[in-house]
């Protein structure tokens, strides 16, 4: 038999939600959740994989599997509970959940050279999966934006500059001055481009689902 899916909340606004490295998550109300401990067991996963993988031995191999299986039940936990999270305050606050659209996101992600295990490590698409399935679960409907100069406008004046982002995790508009945290800034960038696609006269998400 089918599931019945829930009947989709009343919606009064967006919350946006930025996918990122330092930050796994950052949402428009301006809540972080850290990827520090995360980066921090990778980093320690990684000299141990290097150790092991000079010894090359049954033994090694052995633990090489042990460790790389420890970390992604690690990495799948901690992105559960921050979907968790994140759709409980959408349900909460009536807020559908605007994200960005994760085709190609890892080649139009900047980071540095120390950075860029963590972002082919780190598992976008599964924290994302996640906040659509708990989503649909409740009934908070799911917009996908596209995510091109979310961390470059300025939510402000609206000017897109390279130059307005100055480092990975700080923002500053060229033109006006407007500052703050560059996921901060990008989330609501998100939040912007969700409620401009729910007020468009074609949309129509699926039930609790994706629009």
């Amino acid at each position: 038999c089918e599931v019945e899916e829930p009947p989709q909340i009343e919606v009064k606004d967006i919350l946006g939600i930025d996918l990122g490295i330092v930050n796994i998550a950052a949402d428009s109300d301006g809540e972080t959740h850290s990827g520090g401990q995360v980066n921090g067991l990778r980093k320690r996963h990684a000299r141990l994989r290097a150790r092991l993988q000079a010894k090359g031995t049954r033994a090694a191999h052995r633990l090489l599997k042990k460790s790389s299986g420890k970390e992604k039940r690690f990495a799948r936990h901690t992105n559960h509970c921050i979907s968790k999270v994140l759709v409980a305050k959408a349900k909460g606050t009536k807020r559908a959940i605007a994200l960005e659209d994760l085709q190609g996101i890892r080649s139009r992600l900047t980071v540095r050279k120390p950075q860029r295990r963590q972002q082919h490590s780190w598992a976008f698409a599964q924290l994302r999966a996640f906040i659509e399935y708990k989503a649909r679960l409740i009934g908070v409907p799911v917009v996908v934006v596209d995510p091109r100069n979310t961390s470059r406008a300025c939510p402000r004046c609206g000017m897109v500059d390279k130059h307005n982002r100055l480092s990975q995790a700080r923002f500053q508009c060229c033109t006006c001055g407007f500052a703050g945290p560059a996921d901060i800034v990008a989330a609501t960038n998100i939040r912007e481009r969700g409620r401009a696609a729910v007020n468009r006269p074609d949309f129509s998400p699926a039930p609790g689902g994706v629009g």
